[in-house]
């Protein structure tokens, strides 16, 4: 849980009488008509109505379990209403929400929600690689601390993407945006991309580094999932996707929406690629407009306690 300060609340309290930065039509898509299992079939579950989807890693499935959209899309706006495991210990355990294809050069954007300690939260990571920008090391990822406990509760976490921007919202506040500048090139992602939803194992990478790692006794660890897609279909069988018809959001933000943006990023993020001193600059050329004297919460320390783990 974050904890504010008495003008930190009197701020988040004044922004959070703005109007949302978008309003969502939740249409719930059934996974049987817009997905299927990836890996781990056993640990993917749907309800009657195919509106709900699970995943878990457990002891059947210690490599988690995942699922894929049957169609790839070439830009849109792409819901996904997430709780997040609510067990006490989920160190190593990675849950996401990404775009992605599967090309050699691929293209991404993704949430990734990382799991914690005794006495922690889960950590969001958000990624934005284009044309294998990650391989290159020119990945463009960033981390936060949620001002709210995922895992108790569905929240709502947002992917915009077209032609000019990258925008991602949680709960309908935007928390980023990547603006396809002047020399950044194929580092946008711009080709057709599938949708993902999956949990695995990230012992070597996701908490502290690795120095804290999955313990498959804690689990099961269980992921809910229910989809909101507006994009633009692109057929497999057709070199060259075809005109969209769907209306996809220009993504261009109120002086409102961006006060929204500024708290969240001024509060809660706690690493950039843009402020990496182990990484240039140069190799960014959006890092020179992007969030100027903006300061870095600071990240967690690690803790320890006894607690057990629970069952969504």
């Amino acid at each position: 849980m974050l904890y504010f300060t008495y003008a930190q609340l009197i701020i988040l309290c004044t922004i959070a009488t703005l109007k949302p930065s978008i309003a969502l039509n939740l249409s719930i898509v059934p996974f049987n008509e817009a997905f299927a299992p990836l890996y781990g079939n056993r640990s993917v579950v749907h309800s009657d109505d195919g509106k709900l989807i699970q995943i878990s890693m457990d002891q059947r499935t210690p490599y988690g379990s995942g699922f894929t959209s049957q169609y790839a899309y070439n830009h849109g706006m792409f819901t996904a209403l997430i709780k997040l495991p609510n067990n006490s210990y989920s160190a190593g355990v990675v849950a996401s929400f990404y775009l992605q294809n599967k090309e050699w050069l691929q293209d991404e954007i993704d949430f990734e929600f990382l799991g914690h300690i005794d006495g922690e939260k889960w950590v969001l990571q958000t990624n934005v690689y284009g044309n294998g920008s990650n391989q290159q090391h020119r990945g463009r990822e960033e981390r936060y601390t949620l001002p709210f406990d995922p895992s108790q509760d569905f929240h709502n976490y947002t992917i915009l993407w077209n032609t000019g921007r990258i925008i991602f919202y949680v709960d309908e506040w935007p928390i980023r945006e990547v603006e396809n500048v002047n020399g950044m090139g194929g580092d946008f992602p711009s080709k057709p991309m599938s949708l993902y939803g999956t949990i695995w194992d990230g012992s070597d990478w996701a908490t502290y580094k690795g120095k804290y790692r999955v313990d498959i006794q804690r689990g099961p660890f269980v992921t809910g999932y229910s989809f909101v897609i507006n994009g633009c279909r692109v057929d497999k069988s057709v070199s060259v996707p075809d005109e969209c018809d769907v209306a996809i959001p220009i993504g261009l933000m109120t002086s409102d929406e961006r006060l929204r943006m500024k708290w969240f990023r001024g509060w809660c993020m706690t690493y950039s690629y843009c402020n990496d001193k182990d990484r240039s600059r140069d190799s960014f050329p959006e890092c020179g407009v992007e969030d100027p004297g903006i300061q870095l919460a600071p990240a967690p320390q690690a803790v320890s306690s006894g607690a057990s783990s629970r069952f969504i």
